[in-house]
C-alpha cells in the first residue's frame, strides 16, 4: 500500500510538473522540433532539468542495495545498441514527431477528458499490446515482463 502511494505522489508530481512547463500541449513540442520555423527551445529546458534532477538520483541508486521502500534496484545493464532499440527509438520519435505527444503527457491529458488524448491512450495501449505478443510469438519460452516501466 505504502509503494503505491508513492508512486501515486510521485506521478502527481510529475505530472504536475508536465502542466505547469505547458509540455501537455501538443504544439510545445512540434515547436521544438519545427526548426525551420518558429522554433521554441522551451522543451529543451524541461530535458536539461530533468537530467540535472536524474543524475543525482542514480548516482545515489548505484550505490544503494535496495530502494527506500525496501524493493530491489534494477537499474539498466544492457548497453548495446541493437536493431530493437533504434527501429524502437524512430518509431518513438516518428509518433512523437507527427503527434506532438509522448506517453506521460498522453495519461496526463486524459486526466483533463481530452478526447484526442484518450484516442492517443487507446493507439499507445494497442501498440504495447501488440509488441507483447510478437515478443511472446518470437520467444514463447521466455515469460513476459510483469511490470512496464
Amino acid at each position: 500500500m505504502k509503494r503505491n502511494l508513492f508512486a501515486l505522489a510521485v506521478g502527481l508530481i510529475f505530472g504536475l510538473g508536465l502542466c505547469l512547463s505547458g509540455m501537455v500541449e501538443p504544439a510545445k513540442v512540434i515547436g521544438f522540433l519545427d526548426l525551420a520555423g518558429g522554433w521554441d527551445p522551451s522543451l529543451g529546458f524541461v530535458m536539461g532539468g530533468a537530467i540535472v534532477v536524474a543524475l543525482p538520483a542514480f548516482w545515489i541508486a548505484r550505490r544503494r542495495r535496495a530502494a527506500w521502500l525496501g524493493g530491489a534496484i534494477e537499474l539498466p545493464t544492457k548497453q548495446a545498441i541493437d536493431a530493437p532499440l533504434i527501429a524502437g527509438s524512430a518509431l518513438f520519435g516518428i509518433g512523437w514527431g507527427l503527434a506532438g505527444v509522448c506517453p506521460a503527457p498522453g495519461v496526463v491529458d486524459l486526466g483533463f477528458l481530452n478526447p484526442d488524448a484518450a484516442m492517443f491512450v487507446v493507439a499507445m495501449a494497442v501498440g504495447m499490446l501488440v509488441y507483447r505478443a510478437a515478443v511472446a510469438a518470437r520467444l514463447p519460452a521466455q515469460p513476459l515482463v510483469a511490470q512496464d516501466a
